[in-house]
């Protein structure tokens, strides 16, 4: 193991900088390194590179030089480009797909019953081992747009048919090891499905310093086949 190939909605200079993203990506991406650098036993170098690279050179990843792992962190993907976790990344991008199935299969309400644009602004994490799942506390966002705050606290009724949803579906696509990430809402306290991300998306930012591991260090470690033994929320400091 000696590289990991990052791939990001963004703009990368050849040398691997950010020149245009977002303040999340940015944070995403040094979460990622950050959680590489302390739990790998080796030293690995960490490519990060643009989604728009790959609609060019969609043969990056039959290179002769493969890297050890891709860990992309955007949905916008060509479906030529080639690596193991391709399968779930385009089941996933297909949003009409799992909704259909959702209601089909599970009898639950989605996206596809409410306005075209409607989207869920909560996300389960599901940090799905070799072993097993691991579900983390619910994200939602915050009153201010594109920020994220975490744990919401759901009764526990909710939280068995979220479980439930989550165990389902990915169970469905056969999900390999990851952090996976449930998007949905309410209506009249019942749960409405949007979509699931193949990764830690935006949202994930919120277990930053708030749990142990935060969602990007689960990642890699689900990624590596390293054990995660619990998932823990951790106290706020004392205040004087």
């Amino acid at each position: 193991m000696s590289k990991v190939i990052v791939v990001v909605n963004a703009e990368v200079d050849e040398t691997g900088n950010l020149i245009a993203a977002s303040r999340a990506t940015e944070q995403m991406i040094a979460a990622l390194k950050r959680a590489i650098a302390s739990h790998s036993p080796e030293p690995i170098t960490v490519e990060v590179i643009a989604a728009a690279m790959l609609w060019s050179n969609p043969q990056l990843s039959q290179e002769e030089e493969k890297p050890a792992f891709y860990c992309p962190l955007t949905i916008e993907l060509p479906e030529a480009f080639e690596f193991p976790a391709q399968p779930i990344y385009q089941a996933c991008k297909d949003i009409r797909g799992r909704r259909q199935w959702v209601e089909q299969q599970l009898n639950l309400a989605t996206g596809l019953t409410q306005h075209q644009l409607w989207f869920g602004n909560c996300w389960l994490p599901v940090v799905l081992t070799a072993k097993g799942a691991l579900y983390g506390e619910v994200i939602g966002e915050s009153v201010i747009p594109n920020s994220y705050e975490k744990p919401v606290d759901l009764p526990d009724d909710l939280r068995q048919h979220l479980y439930y949803l989550a165990n389902q579906l990915l169970r469905s696509l056969s999900a390999p090891p990851a952090v996976y990430l449930v998007q949905f809402g309410f209506r009249e306290r019942k749960i409405i499905f949007d979509r699931l991300w193949p990764f830690p998306a935006a949202p994930a930012i919120a277990s930053i310093g708030v749990q142990h591991p935060d969602l990007f260090t689960c990642h890699w470690h689900c990624l590596t086949r390293q054990p995660i033994l619990d998932l823990a929320i951790t106290p706020p400091p004392n205040r004087v």
